[in-house]
């Protein structure tokens, strides 16, 4: 069996985002929650075939100065988490590897087995907590993908907006006036 040929030490302290650069481009996901590093293996193709249907779904629908990035990091107190998609205010600098939460008005995550929970509780409390105000949860159901969306609400946690459906199309307001259909994107 072959051994890896990246050796590596965790740091004496917590992890830092500067830390992250120094880790291998190996096709997983590495992210830091209070402190401690999480890694996630490679998500699977029709992850990202839906992933890049929705972000095609939101460019196309979306003013021109504003930027859906796939994968982009994302500060938030405690760590560096990267979600499926992220949009990205006008305003926001480019070129940079980590946004600042400021400059997003949405952060999607669309669940793997692998990232469930922390779709589910972790990311959705870091981001809330470093006051983004959208955040979209999209399953994978028998009959089609399913939005989950949430709106920042008082003391720092999102609340739910609703639902949409492959049998539900829906217009939205979040981050501008749409319609989706999730019976449009892959299954």
């Amino acid at each position: 069996m072959a051994q890896p040929t990246y050796q590596w030490q965790p740091p004496e302290r917590g992890w830092r985002e500067q830390d992250l650069f120094d880790l291998p481009a190996d096709g997983n996901r590495y992210e830091i929650i209070d402190g401690s590093l999480h890694v996630t293996p490679p998500a699977g193709p029709e992850h990202h075939e839906l992933a890049d249907e929705i972000r095609m779904t939101l460019r196309q629908a979306g003013p021109t100065d504003w930027r859906v990035i796939r994968e982009i990091g994302v500060r938030v107190p405690g760590g560096n988490l990267i979600p499926d998609l992220t949009v990205l205010r006008p305003s926001a600098p480019r070129g940079r590897m980590w946004a600042e939460p400021l400059d997003i008005a949405l952060v999607l995550e669309v669940e793997s087995t692998g990232s469930r929970r922390h779709d589910r509780f972790t990311k959705p409390a870091l981001y809330a907590e470093a006051g983004i105000p959208h955040y979209w949860r999209v399953e994978r159901g028998d009959f089609g993908p399913v939005i989950y969306r949430y709106r920042l609400g008082k003391g720092d946690h999102y609340e739910l907006l609703g639902t949409v459906g492959p049998d539900d199309p829906v217009s939205v307001d979040e981050p501008w006036p749409m319609r989706l259909d999730p019976s449009a994107w892959p299954r």
